[in-house]
Parts: structure tokens; C-alpha cells; sequence
């Protein structure tokens, strides 16, 4: 195959990759299955290492994460980013627009842009490359947060195009897409964590994160909407926006350019009701005079351009009656109230239930039976309660009080101190916990058993096929009780079977976590597998063992203990060893691939883009090299990222230590 088939082979896989992923983190919709996806991405690395000068920065397999940073930098913007006036009605529109026609005539064209509700972020590109990634802040300084923002799968490493600046910031918006705030949620939720109030919200955490690894797996996105550069090569707002989405850039397919004020409230009408028919939260609309010469003549106040305008929606709201509150029980014995509502229209939608959260909300509002209660749905993906109407509050109602049963089971319930939910502790007989742990423990991130669903649990559980985890690793035995459930035929059946048998091979940390301690979450179980290497050390630790363990506190240790203390979760593990999973960690013996760094020293230092540090490491280990643990004569090499420490550099360059990428690095040991 020639260069250039494989090169056209490379970018098709890229492209379709980066595409999968981008609809299975961000959108939490998945267009492919997991071993097909797998498989793709296994050749493409396989395509990459053979022929690593035609990789593409924008690699899925580049997309690493891995930097941990205890404090982010402060960066001076080199464009102040100031705010934008706002306004809630049309009048103000209409002034805006007088204001601006005196100052230029009659002859200017608008561009309306959705206003996202998300954490407003600058890019700073150079020859191509991002190499500064930083937020609003106060407007004249943010943080530093370009080792998080590089995980964001629609924010490319690397643009191309005749037309791209040497040198460009580019302005954008980090969100969340509904769909994976409510998931991400609920997971909160089961763990007994105080849920986000809003998808900005839990982006604007997700950001500021110190481990990059762990800002991965929150599905990220970003819509980019402005361009800044020393030279100006573009006439128009509009001219530049065309431009960067041909590099590569994530810009919204809503934009629209207006010719004058009256199709400017047209497109604000028009979103008005449809913005709740989208993926993601929006609050307004942003309105910018197209001109960038016409910008400029307009100007700036002291906090904001004379050029632009926000108007901003109000969030969405009707009385209706609360009818009843239920309560619903999760897979670790959380209790979350919902209040169910007489049916209204609001925001386009019927809304029958809202979220209460938990006991300490609806104390917060004092609900009674039968109040009127006004219904908001603004930032948070389930409508919510946000106050009641006392004056159409009925004599002698009776107030709400959290209950103090399991509505599943009647087990008392129980709320430890400093935790927001209530728990019913009857988990091996309570069914909506039994039924959950099982879910869990077949899911994606813990055993990824194919041919298992959801409702495939929910139905074995309902004709008594499984009541334990373990249960699964019988169900061989049940085929023609397996045959007698509706639409679940031979093949399935076949499919099922083979996907528990292949979850044998799942790692410790994996089948560790799939076990669903409480706040024993997908990086604890890794932190724990590895400091632990196996259960029975685990089972047997003390408080001090586990509290010696990184990111493990007491909380966890004593939620560890708890587990173990239980006899019923020893006979369930000792199950689990006989049906042949792992409960230890497996140690691969790490031989050097090839002699080509021996003899060599290496020192690590910055943030790279396609690998970690830990990977670089392994990396000059597999092949001979051997790692240094500061800058002296001895070393030969000094491996160099961004936001390497000036000190490292200074004392490497007296030294005349040479420099050298982690392209540089490949290089080495390739050729």
C-alpha cells in the first residue's frame, strides 16, 4: 500500500473515531458497539506506530488525559474578556440598535449567536499547535487549565488550512450536554453525593479538576465563537466563523446573520420555544454588529463592547398542584423523594414529576398536600419546585415529612451524619438494590457484559433467576427457564452467555468496582487494586492501611470495613473466585521491547500531548533507558512539554543537556 493510501486510511479512521466518541461521551449517544469500536482503534494504533510520521495530533489514541495539577497558573488575557450587556426585553433591543445606527448608519448587518450556559474559555494556538488553554477569570486574568481543556474530544490539538493564523486566540464556551448531566447525576446521587444544580455547573467543576485523567471521563463539549488575532485578515464576524469551522473547530449550526433588528427578535422569538427541543442549556441570544471595521469604530464602554448585546430568556415557569411525593430506592440504598404534579404544559413539554433531591429540600420549602407550587425548568435538566404559593394554601393541610421506611422493603431508614440522603440498609433483601447492584455490576465501566441489559436484569430478577451477583455466572445452568422468557431466544441466549463467560478476564480493578461498595467509585477501585494487589489484603486492611492509599480517606476506609464485615459479601466474593473471576492483580513482567535507549538517561518534565508521563516513562523503560530523578551531567536527555518549570530548563541548558520533544522521543527508539 502507498504513503499516500496509508495515510488516506489513517484520516478515515480518525475522522470516524473521533466521531464515535464524540456522540458516545459528549452526547451520551453511542453509534457503535464497544468491541467495534475497539477493534477500529486498535488498528488505527497499529497503523500510528508503523508509520509515526503520518499520525494525526488529533488521534483519538492521542487524547490521553494524565497531568495532575495541584495549583493552575494565572495567564493576563492578551484581549481583555469582557462581559456583554444584558437585557431581558425588547425595548432595550430597539435602543441598542438607535445607539448603534447613529454611531454608523444605516448600513451594518447583525449576527445572532445562541448564549450558551456553560464556562466562558480562551485558546491560544501557535503555528497550528493549542498551547495555552485558559478561563474567563475577572476578565483581564483566568487560570491555566490547558492539560484539562486537551481531553475535550471537539477541541483539536492540531489545525490545518491555507488560511490559519501563526498565531490566534480563539473564544469559545466548555458545556455539558443534558443527557450526561442527568447520568452523571444519578451516579451521584447512588454514591451519596450532593447532586450539581445544573449542567454549567458541573462543567465549571469539571474544569477546574487537578487530575486530567479524571476530567476525561466527563463528556465535555465546546462551541467556539470568536477569533482574535494581531492582523485582522477577515472583514466580517461571520467571514471568521466560516473560516474555523473549515479548521477544524466546533462552531454551532445555529448562528444566523440578520439584516436589521426586526429579524433580530424574530431569531430570539424563535429560540424562545425551541431552545428546550436542544441537546444543551442556552440562556439567551448574543447579537454582534458584523463589521469588524464597524466594531471598531463603535468601541468599547469601560466593561463591555459598544457592539454587542445579550438578551437574555427568563427561565421557564408555572404553578400547578403537587399531588403526592414518591420515593424511589437506588442501587446503594439512597432514598430520593420526587414530587409528582397535575400535569401541566410548560417549556413545550408536559411536566408530571419534579425533583426534590432530598429530605432537606423539602423542608426547605415547607411543602404541604395539595400545595400550588410554582415549577421552574431553567438550568436543570428535570423540572424543580422553587417555591409555594401560601395564598392558595388550604387550611389545616398537613405538612410533608420525609419518611422514615423503605417504601420497597419497610426497613427502617437511617442518614449519616454529614451525608444528604436517607438509606434503607436492607440491601441483599430490598429489590430495587438488588436489581441495581446487578446493573451495575454488568455496565460498561465495571464488567461490560454483552448481551445483558437493564431490563434483561429486571426481568431474570422478577422470575427469580438471579437475586446475587453471582447468580449470573449460574444462569448456564437455567436454559430452559432462560427459553420461556418472551422474545429471548436461542441466540441471545447464546449471546449472554458468552459475553458473562468473557467477563472472567475482566482485571481486578474492574471486577472490584463492578462489586458496588459505596463511594467505591471506577478510579478508587484502581487506587485500591494496585495498593492492595488483591482482596483478602483488601478485607484485611486496617483504617491507617487504607488511609495510606492515594485519594482514599475515611469515608471510604470505613465504607471498605462496613463491606467486608458482612458475611453475606464474603460468601458472594467466594462465589465469584469459584466461578473463575479475578480478585488480584495480575503483574506482567515488563521486558525491554528493544535495546535502542540503552545506556541512555532520561528526565520527564511538562505536559505532552500524546502521552502521559507515566507512559513516557514506561515507554524509555520498555526500550532500554533508564529515568532519572533530577537534572544533573549524568542525564543525556531531557524530555520536554509544555509548562515545563523554567528552573529545569535553566539548569539544562548550563549543563548543555539536549532537549527533545516526545515526537523527538518516537524518533529514537523507531528508527
Amino acid at each position: 500500500m502507498s504513503m499516500f493510501a496509508i495515510k488516506e486510511q489513517m484520516d478515515a479512521l480518525v475522522a470516524e473515531l473521533n466521531q464515535h466518541t464524540y456522540n458516545y461521551y459528549v452526547l451520551a449517544m453511542p453509534t457503535i458497539g464497544d468491541y467495534e469500536f475497539d477493534k477500529k482503534l486498535e488498528q488505527l494504533a497499529k497503523l500510528e506506530k508503523e508509520n509515526p510520521e503520518l499520525a494525526d495530533p488529533n488521534s483519538p489514541t492521542q487524547k490521553v488525559g494524565g497531568d495532575i495539577t495541584k495549583t493552575f497558573n494565572t495567564v493576563r488575557h492578551k484581549w481583555p474578556m469582557l462581559s456583554l450587556g444584558n437585557t431581558y426585553n425588547e425595548q432595550d433591543l430597539r435602543d441598542f440598535d438607535e445607539r448603534v445606527r447613529k454611531s454608523i448608519g444605516d448600513n451594518f448587518e447583525y449576527v445572532c449567536e445562541l448564549k450558551f450556559d456553560g464556562l466562558s474559555m480562551s485558546l491560544t494556538y501557535e503555528n497550528g499547535t493549542l498551547v495555552r488553554a485558559v478561563t474567563r477569570g475577572d476578565g483581564t486574568q483566568g487560570d491555566d487549565v490547558t492539560s484539562n481543556i486537551k481531553t475535550i474530544h471537539s477541541i483539536p490539538h492540531r489545525v490545518k488550512g491555507s488560511d490559519v493564523q501563526q498565531t490566534f486566540e480563539i473564544r469559545g464556551e466548555v458545556f455539558m450536554h443534558r443527557a450526561a448531566f442527568e447520568r452523571l447525576n444519578r451516579e451521584r446521587e447512588e454514591l451519596g453525593e450532593v447532586a450539581y444544580a445544573n449542567p454549567r455547573n458541573f462543567a465549571a467543576g469539571t474544569v477546574k479538576m487537578q487530575d486530567s485523567k479524571e476530567v476525561k471521563k466527563r463528556p465535555l463539549d465546546c462551541f467556539l465563537y470568536g477569533l482574535y488575532t494581531e492582523k485582522q485578515v477577515f472583514k466580517t464576524h461571520w467571514e471568521s466563523l466560516e473560516a474555523v469551522k473549515n479548521w477544524g473547530f466546533h462552531v454551532c449550526e445555529h448562528t444566523k446573520l440578520s439584516k436589521n433588528i426586526d429579524e433580530v427578535l424574530d431569531f430570539i422569538h424563535h429560540w424562545d420555544v425551541e431552545r428546550f427541543k436542544l441537546s444543551y442549556d442556552i440562556d439567551g441570544i448574543v447579537i454582534k454588529v458584523n463589521s469588524y471595521a464597524q466594531q471598531q469604530e463603535l468601541g468599547f464602554t469601560a466593561k463591555s463592547p459598544r457592539w454587542a448585546i445579550s438578551y437574555k430568556y427568563k427561565a421557564a415557569e408555572v404553578q400547578t398542584v403537587l399531588e403526592k411525593v414518591t420515593y424511589q430506592v437506588g442501587r446503594t440504598g439512597a432514598v430520593t423523594p420526587v414530587a409528582n404534579l397535575k400535569p401541566v404544559l410548560l417549556a413545550g413539554t408536559t411536566v408530571k414529576r419534579a425533583t426534590l433531591h432530598n429530605a432537606d429540600e423539602i423542608t426547605r420549602l415547607d411543602l404541604h398536600e395539595g400545595d400550588t407550587v410554582w415549577v421552574e425548568k431553567g438550568g436543570e435538566i428535570i423540572p424543580k419546585i422553587i417555591k409555594v404559593n401560601l395564598e392558595l394554601r388550604k387550611p389545616d393541610t398537613k405538612a410533608i415529612h420525609f419518611i422514615e421506611n423503605c417504601p420497597e422493603c419497610g426497613t427502617p431508614l437511617i442518614r449519616k451524619e454529614g451525608e444528604a440522603a436517607y438509606y434503607c440498609t436492607n440491601e441483599d433483601g430490598c429489590g430495587p438494590q438488588i436489581v441495581g447492584k446487578i446493573q451495575h455490576f454488568i455496565g460498561r465501566k465495571a464488567m461490560n457484559i454483552d448481551g445483558v441489559g437493564d431490563e434483561t436484569v429486571e426481568a431474570f430478577y422478577k422470575r427469580g433467576l438471579v437475586r446475587h451477583i453471582s447468580d449470573l455466572y449460574k444462569l448456564h445452568e437455567k436454559a430452559e427457564e432462560l427459553k420461556a422468557i418472551e422474545r429471548f431466544g436461542q441466540k441471545s441466549i447464546d449471546n449472554m452467555l458468552a459475553g458473562i463467560e468473557k467477563s472472567k478476564q475482566m482485571p481486578f480493578e474492574k471486577v472490584l468496582f463492578g462489586l458496588g461498595i459505596r463511594y467505591v467509585g471506577e478510579t478508587v477501585a484502581k487506587k485500591l487494586a494496585k495498593g492492595m494487589k488483591n482482596v483478602d489484603n483488601l478485607a484485611a486492611a486496617s483504617l491507617e492501611e487504607l488511609t495510606s492509599i492515594d485519594e482514599i480517606g475515611i469515608r471510604i476506609a470505613d465504607s471498605i470495613h462496613e463491606y467486608f464485615a458482612k458475611s453475606s459479601n464474603i460468601s458472594q466474593i467466594n462465589e465469584l473466585k469459584d466461578a473463575g473471576l479475578c480478585f488480584e492483580v495480575i503483574e506482567t513482567l515488563n521486558m525491554p521491547q528493544s535495546d535502542k535507549l540503552n545506556g541512555k538517561t532520561f528526565v520527564i518534565s511538562g505536559v505532552f500531548e500524546k502521552y502521559s508521563r507515566d507512559e513516557l516513562k514506561n515507554l524509555i523503560e520498555e526500550n532500554g533507558g533508564k529515568i532519572l530523578s533530577g537534572i544533573s551531567a549524568k542525564l543525556d536527555f531531557l524530555v520536554a512539554g509544555d509548562n515545563m518549570g523554567p528552573s529545569k530548563l535553566e539548569k539544562a541548558t548550563k549543563l548543555n543537556i539536549k532537549l527533545i520533544s516526545e515526537e523527538e522521543l518516537e524518533v529514537l527508539i523507531n528508527h
